[in-house]
């Protein structure tokens, strides 16, 4: 390392939240810092390399590429070290290792409970942490070392991302029982595009597919409003307000107790491949690696 330069992880944890939140005395007050003090560190800093790290206006700060480079480094640095003082907490409680995975809703609603319930008994002294994402941010958890494991709803991998199968689900329109559509047997997205839909929030790999598939048809997707969780969704269409598409698997409980109909849909993108993400070129630690086995199948099941 240089001499003389001041970079040590309490120095970087400043900078990385300075950059989250685009101000050096927001950083301050998450970390319990003076602002004196958070600020002297990052000049300390910029001193000795000898550049800065920041552009700073009344507006707050923004990153210098130098400092993009620092940050961006810097995650998967201080994730490493959190990570480190984690697992050693639970060697210390007697534990053999620790998981985090990041998982989208479809995921942790069809075919978690299971999975971690098969880890929990099989493997007890294996602590897993698990993260509720949107498919589309749950990579670049896994590049900046913020998740070890990821599940994702994505036909191809992003760069640095290696993807295996997990499971499948199938999507379907869901009406309520009174609608025109609900005698259908099957339909096609494209019959259902004049009407309101409920959908989940913006940024979820199935409100993109939707759009997409409306567009390829012509058409925009009218969103009247949108939810949170499937079970919401699935109470707002009971209302009337609008038809939904959600994974039959997940809604499968408000089927049997709300007034509302799943019909089949005909569209060859509504059955979907959920993937098990990693970081490329990444050797998995034997916990990770643990997890990664029973997602894949490739475990043997309790008797």
């Amino acid at each position: 390392m240089p001499e003389g330069l001041q970079l040590d992880l309490a120095t970087l944890r400043v900078v990385v939240t300075a950059a989250e939140l685009g101000s050096i005395s927001a950083a301050s007050d998450r970390l319990n810092l003076a602002i004196a003090a958070a600020s002297a560190r990052i000049s300390a800093l910029e001193e000795s390399l000898g550049l800065r790290i920041f552009e700073r206006s009344s507006r707050g700060v923004r990153l210098t590429p130098a400092g993009q480079m620092l940050v961006r480094r810097g995650r998967e640095l201080l994730a490493d070290a959190d990570r480190l003082s984690l697992d050693l907490h639970d060697h210390a409680r007697g534990l053999q290792g620790h998981v985090r995975l990041a998982a989208n809703t479809s995921a942790l609603v069809e075919v978690m409970p299971a999975h971690l319930q098969h880890m929990a008994r099989a493997h007890p002294l294996i602590r897993i942490d698990v993260e509720e994402h949107g498919s589309l941010d749950i990579p670049l958890l896994l590049l900046e070392g913020r998740a070890d494991l990821g599940i994702v709803h994505m036909a191809h991998a992003p760069h640095g991302i290696a993807l295996t199968d997990c499971f499948v689900d199938t999507l379907v329109l869901v009406v309520p029982q009174g609608h025109a559509l609900a005698k259908r047997e099957a339909a096609a997205l494209a019959d259902a595009l004049d009407e309101d839909f409920i959908s989940l929030g913006d940024g979820t790999a199935l409100s993109s597919r939707l759009a997409a598939a409306a567009s390829v048809a012509g058409r925009l997707l009218k969103i009247r409003m949108q939810m949170r969780s499937f079970d919401v969704v699935c109470r707002m269409v009971a209302g009337g307000l609008g038809v939904a598409v959600l994974p039959r698997e997940a809604v499968a409980p408000q089927l049997a107790s709300l007034p509302i109909r799943a019909v089949p849909l005909t569209d060859a993108w509504a059955v979907r491949t959920h993937r098990i993400a990693v970081r490329e070129g990444v050797e998995l630690a034997p916990p990770a690696r643990t997890l990664f086995d029973v997602l894949a199948g490739h475990a043997p099941r309790p008797a």
